[in-house]
């Protein structure tokens, strides 16, 4: 028989269909306790008296006996059925190993006393803070980057049987999502073109919440939004780093600053020459730039000189 091509192969969510959570049939617990109560006490109280009439003449003691014995195992079957539910927690229930449902309901709920194991799952919002994370970004320049992550279960069920311990499964989803969206850009925009995880932080943390959510969807999780907690270059470039980002700055300041005095020198010769206030030759008005230029330009306060001759002495 020929072995199928891959196209016939089956995939594996056919091979194993999802579980999905359903609601478990369950009572509230206080009448089954208080029957349970009745007869376990009645149960004890019928059978000691049964004992003490085993000695006399008739088969009453022994009828009490196994009554009280009966009643006594009824009432501890019924109890086995009893559990707590707190708020804003579920109880997954399995009888035999097949999961029958999942009850919700807070307080005491009574449900199939042979459903072992009930296992607890908390549905309260949880936080996850990972590890300051040390990776390379899009440029191959060390940096060091964690997250916080909001998370909560949605699905008991896939939260159970679909992963092995889902806390542990979204804390390691959670670092490998960092780690490839920081691989995946650039520090600043100084190493790369487009998105920067320095400078379109809300961008990044949108992407990576939406990484995660698919990461973590098998586990019946839903994220509610992540954050990056730090991000810096890594120790051994971060003082090279800084001198580029200081260099940079004071480059652009520079710039700024020409722009402005060259600005406020064609301000000033265009006034000189509407009011008529001195008549400058195209020399005078080259030196007068260069004065303005420096005076403007310049780290320190200007010193002037002055001159107390003619303008051309």
């Amino acid at each position: 028989m020929a072995e199928p091509t891959p196209s016939e192969t089956p995939s594996t969510d056919a091979l194993e269909p999802t579980l999905r959570e359903y609601p478990a049939r369950s009572v509230s617990g206080w009448g089954p306790l208080l029957l349970a109560a009745v007869l376990i006490l009645g149960g004890l109280l019928v059978g000691t008296w049964g004992v003490l009439q085993l000695t006399g003449d008739g088969p009453l003691g022994l009828v009490m006996l196994v009554g009280g014995i009966v009643a006594l195992l009824v009432g501890l079957v019924l109890a086995m059925g009893l559990t707590a539910v707190a708020p804003k927690e579920a109880q997954v229930i399995q009888v035999l190993g097949k999961y029958v449902g999942t009850v919700r309901t807070d307080g005491l709920q009574w449900v199939n006393p042979l459903s072992y194991p009930r296992q607890k799952v908390s549905v309260r919002i949880r936080n996850h803070e990972t590890s300051t994370l040390k990776v390379n970004d899009l440029s191959g320049n060390p940096i060091e980057i964690a997250a916080v992550v909001v998370w909560q279960v949605t699905d008991t069920a896939e939260a159970t049987f679909g992963v092995d311990d889902f806390v542990q499964f979204v804390n390691t989803q959670s670092e490998t999502a960092v780690r490839h969206i920081a691989n995946g850009y650039a520090y600043d925009v100084a190493e790369g073109e487009g998105l920067t995880l320095r400078d379109n932080a809300d961008e990044i943390t949108e992407k990576l919440t939406r990484e995660i959510a698919d990461r973590v969807d098998a586990a019946g999780v839903r994220v509610i939004e992540s954050r990056i907690t730090h991000l810096a270059y890594a120790p051994e470039i971060a003082g090279a780093m800084l001198r580029r980002q200081q260099a940079g700055a004071v480059v652009a300041a520079r710039q700024q600053i020409v722009e402005g005095s060259v600005g406020m020198v064609e301000m000033a010769l265009n006034r000189l020459a509407e009011d008529d206030v001195v008549d400058l030759d195209e020399e005078r008005k080259a030196a007068m730039v260069s004065n303005l230029l420096v005076v403007l330009c310049a780290d320190r306060d200007a010193q002037p000189v002055v001159n107390s001759g003619s303008l051309y002495q």
